[in-house]
């Protein structure tokens, strides 16, 4: 009997077998279902539509489990909530989820934590290269992922290096086997609009093979005096059967984000005599000649194929240009802040060019196995990625270097554009990292089961980095060759609650440089966790309470002076640790009303015992409630609490604040749809993000999309 296995929908592309994928999919409804039909020779064609439960991750650990079997913090924003929400962005989708903060410090940059550190780990289905330095250069369309997973702590196994903060995972849309899709229209504030379609076509008569088509192209205005963004994004992504036991994928994607009147650096807050400046919500640093822009290809081919009905091969290569163009303006203070009169600032103009290349590629190994009378599973595999940067810079007359602007606020027209000089600068730079790394999920009894894992790391650099090489002129990157453990007890107390154990490392090369020019060792990242996971209204609630400590050894820490040696900044090794807890409630209570409610506590401290990074929240509340409370319509509600930060010198405070975002969704027809949304429904005025300098959140605003269902 012929044995098509079609897995044309799988959303991770994580299933090894339409079996598997079944049993894993109990949780919210039926994952899979067959239909035979009968094939033109006579033999029986079975047709299988395996779709994954919302509740199964490879985070963490890179094997497939139930988000409740995993013994670590994973929470997920999934497409319905980025749908109900109006979220078009990525930064936006991450405020969504538990435990995460989202440091937009500048218009175009922004940088994430979890507790209490630095997220340099980012993947996309799984796989990534870290970045090194946390901090993302524009926002990805969020309309182009199924959903994003957001697993909290070290997480060695995924990458190989990073720290203990934790990793964030975008989830690409798949084909799935039946024709349709839809269209979206957006108004929103400040006459900007948008436009969205999503498209699947099965493309052969047995549905072998699929394909799916994403388009989103936004023009945005902003509430900061001169602000433009366009961003388009184009995927396209084709799978199918290649003979009886193989499944090939491949995919491609384009993004244009241009981004006019960028704010390069932050607000200047806090007053030399003493004392925190106050100015309107659209004041802005930029000037009408600056901007930002940015071009990312992404090409992906996936191959996996059946070996047994047990095991499974799979091989992945990724590759990733961007290009980025820009003319900024960093408006600064010379001195400890601004005068009484809001004087002081200068300019320092900046024009470059950046060229980024990535490849990456994986091959592992994965399966099921008995022994002794139980079940098992393992993955086994090995990657390596190359990274290449080459930079740009243009130099200008000095005349246009430090001038003096007006007092703040000033608007367009006050710092003229310099002339250009052509490239004075250029710093190319690469990293190549490759990896072996395993892990098993052991069933010692009924019962218990632990997860064991091991990731073995060869990092090599050289040039500059990303952001510039801060070493001694003549001094290499040194090597980072480090073995990560992964450990991890479940035991099942109940059917439905289960408590966990879990002890992870991670290394992360240091670009920071000592007093003597000298790059710092690796830091390491530790954590260590134990919670309680459980469900509810037949398992259509799931809870989690997790304590965690997260520690960097030897992290690298700024001092306040120039190095006289090498006169730039050095910085010395200091451990930092954090301590905490998380607790979580997601998934239906009732058949119309869906909740996610997450709270975190933590303490972060440095080597004295002292509060440290008074940038971080301390205390975070994210929620999120919709309903239907008639046929017809649906409500909802959701929003984000944080306690107080200030920045780093303590001389710009920002007290705690709840910012609540609320949308009402109406069905018009079977097939349309029309959602208003409200964001920041109470007008908060506040500051976003304190890590790296200051900039005031939205005021309230209001857009309406039509969806229509094609």
């Amino acid at each position: 009997m012929t044995r098509k296995l079609i897995l044309s929908a799988c959303a991770l592309a994580v299933c090894t077998l339409a079996a598997q994928a079944q049993a894993q999919a109990q949780a919210d409804a039926p994952a899979a279902t067959s239909t035979t039909a009968a094939a033109d020779d006579g033999a029986e064609k079975i047709l299988v539509t395996a779709k994954r439960a919302k509740r199964v991750s490879k985070g963490a650990t890179g094997l497939p489990m139930e988000i409740k079997d995993t013994p670590q913090t994973i929470s997920t924003v999934d497409r319905q909530d980025i749908e109900d929400f109006g979220v078009t962005g990525s930064n936006e989708a991450l405020r969504l989820g538990t435990g995460i903060n989202v440091e937009q410090y500048e218009t175009n940059r922004a940088a994430y934590n979890s507790r209490g550190f630095e997220i340099q780990l980012t993947q996309i289905d799984g796989v990534g290269m870290s970045n090194d330095w946390g901090t993302v250069v524009g926002q990805q369309d969020s309309y182009l992922f199924e959903r994003i997973e957001l697993i909290r702590g070290a997480n060695g196994l995924l990458t190989g290096v990073g720290n203990a903060s934790g990793t964030i995972n975008y989830v690409r849309k798949r084909p799935t086997n039946e024709d349709g899709g839809e269209a979206n229209v957006t108004w929103g504030p400040y006459g900007s609009h948008r436009l969205a379609l999503d498209y699947n076509k099965v493309l052969a008569e047995d549905g072998s093979w699929a394909g799916r088509l994403v388009v989103a192209r936004e023009d945005e205005d902003s509430f900061l005096r001169g602000l433009q963004d366009l961003r388009s994004s184009v995927y396209g992504v084709v799978d199918g059967q290649v003979g009886e036991h193989g499944m090939l994928t491949f995919g491609f994607s384009h993004q244009r984000s241009d981004q006019d009147s960028p704010m390069w650096g932050s607000l200047t807050l806090n007053y030399a005599g003493g004392g925190q400046a106050e100015f309107d919500r659209s004041s802005s640093t930029s000037q009408e000649w600056t901007y930002w822009d940015k071009r990312t290809n992404n090409a992906f081919v996936e191959y996996r194929h059946e070996l047994s009905p047990d095991w499974e091969l799979k091989a992945t290569y990724n590759y990733r240009r961007s290009t980025e163009q820009a003319k900024l303006l960093y408006a600064f203070v010379r001195g400890a802040g601004l005068n009484a009169d809001n004087t002081g600032l200068v300019g320092w103009p900046y024009f470059a060019d950046v060229e980024t290349t990535n490849h990456l590629f994986d091959l592992n190994l994965s399966g099921e196995f008995d022994a002794f009378g139980r079940r098992h599973s393992l993955i086994a595999g090995v990657s390596r990625s190359r990274q290449e940067t080459e930079t740009l810079t243009q130099g200008f007359d000095p005349a246009y270097l430090y001038l003096p602007f007006p007092a703040f606020p000033y608007g367009d027209g006050v710092y003229p554009e310099p002339e250009w000089l052509g490239v004075q600068d250029k710093r190319d730079g690469e990293q190549t990292l490759t990896r072996l790394y395993a892990a098993s999920r052991l069933a010692l009894t009924e019962r218990l089961k632990a997860i064991v894992g091991v990731n073995a790391i060869k990092l090599q650099r050289s040039g500059a980095n990303r952001y510039g090489n801060t070493g001694a002129v003549g001094v290499s990157y040194p090597d980072t060759t480090e073995t990560s453990p992964y450990a991890g007890l479940t035991y099942d107390l109940t059917p439905d609650v289960l408590g966990y154990v879990s002890y992870s490392t991670i290394f992360q090369n240091q670009d920071q440089a000592d007093y003597y020019g000298n790059y710092l060792d690796p830091m390491k990242g530790v954590n260590t966790e134990a919670g309680v996971k459980a469900e509810w209204l037949d398992r259509k609630l799931l809870t989690t309470f997790a304590v965690f400590t997260a520690e960097q050894k030897g992290l690298a820490t700024a001092m306040p002076t120039n190095s006289p040696v090498t006169n730039k900044g050095w910085y010395v090794p200091r451990d930092v640790k954090s301590r905490g807890f998380e607790a979580e409630a997601t998934g239906r209570v009732g058949t119309d009303t869906r909740l996610t409610l997450g709270f975190t506590r933590l303490k972060l401290t440095g080597p004295d015992g002292h509060d440290t990074s008074l940038w971080v929240p301390r205390s975070t509340v994210n929620f999120r409630f919709d309903t239907r409370v008639a046929p017809q319509l649906r409500l909802g509600l959701g929003g984000r609490w944080q306690s107080d930060v200030s920045n780093g010198a303590a001389t710009v405070h920002q007290g705690s604040y709840l910012l609540a975002n609320a949308f009402a969704a109406y069905e018009l027809t079977q097939r349309t749809t029309v959602r208003l949304n409200v964001d920041n429904v109470t007008d908060k005025k506040y500051i976003g993000g304190l890590s790296y300098g200051a900039i005031y959140g939205a005021p309230r605003e209001v857009s309406v999309t039509v969806n229509y269902k094609l």
